[in-house]
């Protein structure tokens, strides 16, 4: 099989010749992983070919004026969207910090005057280059993962983002409405232009607490699930899968995913309540397929080899059987992951994640 061919039949909840493989890690891990392999620095092809990726991505890049600007005496980087970042350093590595939260206190009236990116500033002419270029992989499509909670709290506070949710709250839910517009209109333009060389979308939004549901199910089906069957109804129109990561404790959510056409499910922390491979697998086996479960904060970040080759050959033992399981780890492995323990997972993956025919 292509990886392209393997990734659609687990998304179709079927065997494949062996387990689709995906990888995302933080920066240092990255360039680690990149240098045991002896690869140049900004290779990161190179890297998804030696790991076995079977994903890709196609998108448009930007090509308008920066909408706003850095600050750069504070060391803060502003994105199109008006995100504030900087960077933290620790012993370990780094990570980029939320900060300053611009529309906190932003009535309805300031949230529709934000400057945000228009889909017509995104050069979307090596959509069909790209399909091509990637042809044997499973290539997502999406412009973005909808994020709701995560890109309105970025913006707005994940305080003020969850008591907009309560209160329907309007400057909040238009912040929500604007940037899921951009979002679903640049996805259809990719999937127009791909003629059918996109597989499938990946959207996200973080719904759990390690302990709980981060919002409750009237909440969700109120304010979450509607501007996500959108992405949906767009990928159904396509005759395109849909993928979703999801945070934390989340499948609480699940039955309705499947109710919305949502056919794969991404992160999977075990450690979470209802998130363990085993209960994933009984419950929702056949009618979801999944792509995680190979915790961040678990034998990866503080085990030995031996213990991270035990551990994923324990979650392929559970998750293998009938197809419908992509091996990942549950969000960007993170710095403190010892390499070896790194290579050791990828190649546990590919002598153990194979089926027997």
């Amino acid at each position: 099989m292509t990886s392209k061919d393997r990734v659609l039949a687990t998304f179709a909840y079927e065997k494949a010749d062996q387990v689709p493989i995906s990888y995302s890690g933080n920066a240092d891990i990255t360039k680690r992983v990149m240098e045991h392999f002896k690869l140049a620095p900004n290779d990161y092809e190179g890297l998804q070919k030696v790991l076995g990726v079977d994903f890709r991505h196609v998108g448009a890049a930007y090509k308008g004026p920066k909408l706003h600007e850095d600050i750069l005496e504070r060391g803060v980087i502003v994105d199109n969207w008006g995100i504030h970042r900087r960077w933290i350093q620790h012993e370990t590595g780094g990570y980029w910090d939320y900060c300053d939260f611009p529309l906190k206190d932003a009535d309805e009236e300031q949230v529709a005057v934000w400057s945000m990116p228009s889909p017509d500033d995104f050069n979307y002419s090596g959509i069909k280059d790209g399909c091509e270029r990637y042809k044997e992989y499973a290539i997502n499509g999406a412009a973005g993962f909808g994020d709701l909670i995560n890109g309105n709290g970025m913006l707005r506070t994940m305080e003020q983002t969850l008591v907009d949710l309560i209160t329907d709250d309007p400057a909040g839910l238009l912040l929500a409405d604007r940037r899921f517009a951009i979002q679903l209109e640049m996805t259809e333009r990719i999937l127009e232009l791909a003629k059918g060389g996109v597989d499938f979308i990946w959207l996200g939004e973080d719904l759990g607490t390690q302990i709980a549901p981060l919002i409750s199910m009237d909440i969700f089906r109120k304010h979450i699930r509607p501007r996500y069957q959108k992405f949906c109804d767009l990928a159904h129109a396509y005759n395109i899968p849909v993928m979703i990561h999801t945070c934390g404790s989340s499948s609480w959510a699940y039955e309705d995913f499947i109710e919305m056409g949502i056919n794969a499910v991404d992160t999977l922390q075990p450690e979470a309540k209802d998130m363990s491979p085993r209960y994933l697998k009984d419950k929702f086996g056949g009618r979801l397929a999944f792509h995680g479960c190979i915790s961040t904060a678990g034998p990866l970040a503080d085990g030995t080899v031996q213990d991270i080759i035990d551990y994923v050959k324990e979650t392929l033992e559970i998750m293998m059987p009938g197809g419908g399981y992509c091996l990942a780890p549950t969000h960007a492995i993170q710095d403190n992951s010892p390499t070896e323990n790194v290579i050791a997972m990828y190649e546990t993956a590919h002598k153990f994640g194979v089926y027997d025919n």
